[in-house]
């Protein structure tokens, strides 16, 4: 992880310096794969220090945190424990969504294949074929069902819908 800490209008001691790069230290627990790392502490000669933290996750997730405070320690504070929610929350989506295929494909359970038992009977069913109908014989399978409707294919074979409208009229789709 590339660390960078700068200072703007503002002179980095020793103590800021060792301080910021211990920030630095407590994000790397979500076991992420971090790239780099920069902290932008900034003077605004106006009684307020300002901390601007970007961390740059693999991926293309960049998280880019800005917080103001009278004391520039507090505002380290602030931002780092922003950065960490941040952080743990991406830390849980990935981790989530990489479990939840695994647990899709087998729910727990180890899958126990089936033995076929010679006593076992496969009896041959005709497949239901679906003809091309014209339009009396469709309204007479349509009364036949007791249904609203019925779908049938036409003699052109296009997918058509008969629907009863009251005793004797009929909607055609």
């Amino acid at each position: 992880m590339n660390t960078s800490i700068v200072g703007k209008n503002l002179e980095l001691t020793e103590p800021i310096k060792n301080y910021a790069e211990s920030a630095f230290e407590a994000i790397k627990k979500y076991n992420l794969d971090i790239i780099s790392a920069s902290m932008v502490l900034s003077d605004n000669k106006k009684g307020q220090f300002g901390v601007e933290f970007v961390v740059n996750v693999k991926d293309k997730h960049t998280v880019v945190i800005t917080q103001r405070d009278k004391d520039l320690y507090a505002a380290i504070d602030l931002a780092l424990d922003r950065a960490k929610k941040n952080l743990r929350r991406y830390a849980d989506k990935i981790k989530d969504n990489n479990n939840e295929g695994i647990k899709s494909l087998n729910n727990g359970e180890e899958s126990i294949p089936e033995t076929v038992e010679d006593d076992e009977e496969i009896i041959q069913l005709e497949p239901k074929l679906y003809k091309p109908i014209d339009f009396e014989e469709a309204k007479m399978m349509l009364n036949e069902s007791g249904e609203n409707f019925f779908v049938f294919y036409d003699i052109d074979g296009n997918m058509r819908v008969i629907t009863k409208l009251d005793d004797s009229h009929y909607g055609l789709y």
